[in-house]
């Protein structure tokens, strides 16, 4: 069943399923100022909160990765394909949060050195922004030995004006003076503080982190998005207190990663570059050494001149090995990209088994030439061979020169980082808002689980469903309230302290007159004119009850005699002020007789015996025959006899009494008291054989939720003082 289905059934007694709006709303009526004060606290604690937390600041770049970029486009072919690069926004984003790029940033900017200023826990941050104390602090240098405290220490200021300051380990042991702009250094510690901003005795704390520790926090402050889908577009963004040093940082983030991306796409250029550097002098050897060996074999043989059968084998033997070599360079890189069963692979190799086998039958060819024909074709094929690899050797080296030179990489910043000039948190305006809102379902929910589980009685209709008769309900007094404290005093009267007769035209005292009309047909039948009055419990108001009712039943003419029977906690003398002894445990005790324990109260008609002294054991003098002789003999002598007992639930007292009685009350606080407390309260009287004739519910509190749910209340109806 629902909450609302629980505090409608509570306040209908034909349990139903319908939800009371009228109810519900009564209820929020009735602890509207809990309400209030709650969400006004709430709003006060965002307020604070967003005055004093700190602002934060954030910080933007764009970068552009472009999906293929070549040294120089000019160049086209192999040399264009061999320096081509594709990389997707996800594997560029890994690239840019990683150690490598991020590294180079905390080494730069000495982010492994945190200085922080040290302010009032909680809220002293916030006041020195506020009110314009801020102290600031810039470490540019903090070394310390490795057999050291990483963490711990207090650089105090001690002269603000010149700069001076000292430096203290985690035990509080000076290890340190310096001054600002100048290296200090000292058993293996080295500071330099480049700034400083503080008044004298300020303090801050320095401390030391590893260098993975400072990575790993710009990876968690580094946020990298794709602006768009497959744009290539990636916005880099930092948040931070400082916005000039957040700023910083990502710009120069943004530099390494684009510094790394061009070096990446010369890298290539620059390996084969020294690779064929470094082959270059050895071809020009050869080739050297081939012109020389041809000239001097021409010299031996007068200048021997080829025909024409073996230049042609000469220029087609040239051209298989200037081939072949090409095929070499291929291989070369094409290793690097693929393995042997690719086919690309494949049919490079393919190629230069064909050209083995035509350079093999070329071979087979010159070897039918005369022998000194066979030496200079063999001679001058080896000039040539080699010359044509030392001009493509040439060739390459100025083309990879070019390629490195203009090699720009596929990655652009398009906008460098700014800091946005508002904070991007706390959003002041919606953290008061939520906190508002926070208090303010916070409050009505405390006020409905309350009311929810709140098992007090709040209508007479409660006490009816368990067949006891209400035969008055009284409101709480104010009045009451303020005799209350006025019964401290000393030297009161009773017109001071009886709420029936300081203001008799209270509503309280307007309802005890309903209950004497009631009570005026309900002992008609009675044994005896005594009435008890009890109730389930202490603090309940029983002794305001009965007295106040004795009170407005002599004012009707009547002689009532007032029995405090609780000779535990009585205190009903305090409200006749009159004094507790001798009273009914004296007289029970055999000290006194009737006539020494009955006091008069200033009202007419109105007597009173007090409880007397506090004995040890009332229960026994009670049931005393002493006591039953001082009922009959009260009973014969009054017109009414109205005795005030202790709560049944606490002591058996009221059982004792209720035998002598010829009628018995119940009262029962205003949802102090739950039904099933009185309840087995009317249980414990009638297994002692006491009939208990009806309930008096005390102290109800008119309330909205009872007014809007439909229950019944109390009417002013008395005469205006004019």
């Amino acid at each position: 069943m629902s909450l609302a289905q629980n505090l409608t059934n509570k306040a209908t007694p034909n349990h139903s399923e319908e939800i009371d709006l009228g109810k519900l709303f009564g209820i929020l009526v009735d602890n509207r100022w809990n309400i209030i004060v709650i969400t006004l606290l709430f709003t006060f604690i965002g307020i604070t909160y967003a005055l004093l937390a700190t602002p934060i600041y954030k910080a933007d770049a764009l970068i552009q990765v472009e999906q293929k970029s070549t040294g120089m486009p000019a160049l086209g072919g192999d040399m264009a394909d061999l320096f081509s690069s594709e990389s997707t926004a996800t594997t560029e984003i890994e690239i840019i949060k990683s150690r490598m790029i991020l590294g180079e940033t905390v080494d730069k900017l000495n982010l492994t050195i945190v200085a922080t200023p040290n302010y009032m826990p909680v809220i002293g941050k916030g006041l020195a922004r506020l009110t314009g104390d801020s102290e600031s602090i810039a470490v540019s240098r903090f070394l310390l030995p490795d057999s050291a405290l990483q963490n711990g220490y207090v650089l105090t200021v001690t002269n603000s004006k010149d700069g001076d300051y000292t430096l203290a380990n985690a035990d509080g042991l000076e290890v340190l003076k310096g001054q600002v702009g100048k290296l200090a250094e000292n058993k293996g510690i080295s500071l330099l503080v480049t700034d400083l901003n503080a008044k004298n005795d300020a303090t801050f704390t320095l401390s030391k982190i590893s260098r993975l520790d400072a990575i790993q926090g710009l990876q968690r402050d580094l946020s990298v998005s794709e602006r768009g889908k497959q744009t290539g577009i990636l916005q880099l963004s930092m948040t931070g207190e400082n916005r000039t040093k957040i700023k910083e940082i990502l710009n120069d983030i943004s530099q390494n990663y684009f510094l790394q991306n061009v070096e990446r796409n010369s890298a290539e250029a620059e390996k084969s570059l020294v690779f064929l550097k470094k082959h270059l002098p050895e071809i020009k050897t050869q080739l050297n050494n081939a012109e020389d060996k041809l000239n001097h074999y021409r010299q031996l043989n007068e200048s021997v001149d080829l025909n024409l059968e073996a230049k042609s084998a000469l220029e087609v033997m040239v051209n298989v090995e200037s081939q072949l070599n090409e095929l070499t360079f291929k291989e070369s890189d094409i290793s690097q990209r693929f393995t042997k069963e690719h086919p690309a692979y494949i049919a490079l190799l393919d190629k230069r088994k064909t050209l083995l086998s035509e350079k093999a039958r070329l071979n087979k060819r010159v070897e039918k030439l005369p022998k000194t024909q066979q030496e200079i074709l063999r001679l001058t094929r080896n000039v040539e061979v080699n010359q044509q690899i030392y001009v493509e050797l040439l060739n390459k080296v100025q083309e990879l020169s070019i390629v490195k030179a203009s090699t720009v990489g596929n990655v652009r910043i398009l906008d460098s980082a700014q800091s946005y000039s508002q904070t991007v948190k706390p959003k002041k305006a919606l953290i008061v808002v939520l906190a508002t809102l926070l208090g303010g379902m916070l409050s009505v929910a405390i006020a409905l689980l309350r009311a929810a589980f709140h098992k007090g009685v709040e209508t007479p209709d409660q006490i009816e469903e368990i067949g006891l008769p209400v035969y008055a309900s009284i409101p709480l007094s104010d009045s009451q309230t303020e005799l209350l404290k006025k019964q401290k005093g000393k030297n009161l009267i009773v017109e001071q302290t009886l709420l029936s007769v300081y203001n008799p035209a209270d509503l309280s005292v307007e309802a005890l007159r309903s209950l004497r009309t009631s009570l005026h047909f309900a002992m008609m039948e009675a044994k005896n004119n005594v009435l008890m009055v009890s109730g389930p419990s202490p603090g309940i108001g029983k002794s305001f009850v009965s007295v106040n009712l004795a009170s407005v039943i002599a004012k009707a003419g009547q002689k009532v005699l007032v029995i405090d029977a609780d000779m535990r906690k009585g205190r009903m003398e305090t409200q006749l002020c009159t004094d507790n002894k001798p009273g009914l445990s004296d007289y029970l005790c055999g000290k006194q007789d009737f006539g020494s324990i009955v006091r008069e109260t200033g009202v007419n008609g109105l007597e009173f015996i007090p409880r007397g002294d506090t004995p040890p054991n009332p229960s026994e003098l009670l049931m005393h025959p002493r006591f039953k002789v001082l009922i009959e003999w009260a009973g014969q002598h009054y017109d009414m006899v109205i005795v005030d007992t202790p709560p049944i639930l606490a002591v058996t007292d009221a059982a004792i009494v209720g035998a002598h009685v010829g009628t018995t009350l119940l009262v029962g606080r205003f949802e102090q008291n739950t039904v099933k407390e009185i309840e087995v309260a009317k249980q414990r009287f009638e297994q002692n054989g006491i009939e208990v004739k009806g309930f008096i519910l005390n102290a109800i509190v008119r309330k909205a939720s009872s007014t809007y749910g439909g229950n019944y209340g109390y009417y002013n109806y008395s005469y205006d003082s004019k």
